[in-house]
């Protein structure tokens, strides 16, 4: 296969989950990502091919699925490996920058799936900040900005709930 091939298969993989994740077919959306991924390791190294920037793009709507099917420790790692790339590399373009987004917001609804709300509202305050810092075009970012205000409410709701590690009740002292 020539490279130029492999290459227009990944992308065209990347193009097909975002399409299958829009229509909700969150599992063949996660399978076509990986499917993605595993056309892109066809390609010769030599080829001037960015294979991190590539894998970031992936595990975006990778993570974007699989946080939709409740797998949030696999979407943690899909999201851990992305966010190695954006964080190092930041916002190379409008799309990615977007999908940097995407991802803050993925480790905050995993993190929140796992249990973790301290770290997950501390990251949904990080991707609220995001959004409102966010220069250019973006799409739907009034409605971005309410659905982060609500996940930050929720979450803020689970802590109140959640009693601090060293608690102990008033009776435990006594014994």
């Amino acid at each position: 296969m020539k490279p130029l091939k492999q290459v227009g298969q990944s992308y065209l993989a990347l193009s097909e989950g975002e399409a299958q994740f829009q229509q909700a077919l969150f599992e063949q959306a996660a399978a076509t990502f990986r499917r993605a991924m595993v056309v892109s390791r066809t390609i010769p190294q030599d080829e001037a091919f960015d294979y991190d920037g590539f894998d970031a793009i992936a595990h975006t709507g990778l993570s974007n699925a699989l946080v939709k099917l409740g797998r949030y420790p696999e979407a943690l790692e899909s999201v851990d490996i992305a966010l190695r790339y954006f964080n190092r590399r930041g916002e190379l373009n409008q799309n990615e920058g977007k999908q940097w987004i995407d991802v803050v917001r993925n480790r905050a609804l995993a993190l929140e799936g796992v249990g973790r709300f301290e770290e997950s509202l501390k990251t949904f305050l990080v991707v609220r900040e995001m959004i409102a810092e966010r220069k250019g075009e973006l799409k739907n970012k009034a409605e971005m900005q309410q659905a982060v205000a609500q996940s930050i409410t929720r979450v803020e709701t689970a802590l109140q709930g959640k009693k601090p590690a060293d608690y102990k009740a008033w009776w435990e002292f006594w014994a």
